[in-house]
Parts: structure tokens; sequence; C-alpha cells
């Protein structure tokens, strides 16, 4: 019985660290406000400037941001912050007024 036990203990520990597993390969896409291609190396050096992350691009006349990155050393939402620190709106989080006015006159977008 003690053994059954032991057994089910050491299954059940499996389990879960195979649930807890990151994808190394995660992919996300979402819009990022800019203008030119200016803004567009400012986003994606803000991106590449996260650990962790393999692939950023972004499209300068759709505004969409297409990300790889490995969940095991990040995530999407660290990688937001970074392009919202450089003076970039992402969806729902919106750059410091500070920061955005400091853009060059040619990256400044219309701010909703």
């Amino acid at each position: 019985m003690k053994k059954i036990v032991i057994l089910m203990v050491v299954l059940f520990s499996i389990g879960l660290q195979a649930q807890e597993q990151k994808n190394k390969n995660a992919k996300y896409t979402f819009e990022v406000n800019g203008n030119c291609e200016t803004c567009k190396k400012r986003i994606e050096n803000a991106a590449f400037g996260v650990k962790g992350v393999k692939s950023a691009v972004w499209n300068i006349e759709t505004h969409q941001f297409d990300l790889i990155l490995n969940e095991e050393k990040t995530d999407v939402l660290t990688v937001k912050k970074a392009i919202v620190a450089v003076g970039h709106d992402v969806g729902e989080l919106k750059a410091d007024d500070a920061v955005y006015d400091k853009l060059h006159h040619c990256c400044k977008y219309e701010r909703k």
C-alpha cells in the first residue's frame, strides 16, 4: 500500500511539472501606435531589450506587431511595457505623456 501511495505522488508531481512548462516560441500579435521608420526601430529595439524576445517585427502600414518570445524568460506584458516606456501606446497600455511629448514630430500619432 505504501508503494502505491508513493507511486501516485511521483506520478502526480510529474504531471504538475508537465503542465508548468512554458512555450519557448510563443507567438503574439498586437497593435502598437507609431508612424514611421524611426518608430519601427524604436519599437523593435525596445522589444529586443527584453531578455527572451526572439523576434520582433512592427509593420508601419498596419501597426501590427509580431512577437516571438520564450515564455520561460519573459511574458508578453513585459514586452508591451518596454514598448510603452519608449513612448508608444500598446492597446490598453498608454505611454507616459512626458515620454510621448519627447518623440520627434514625425513619430507623434493620434492618441485615443
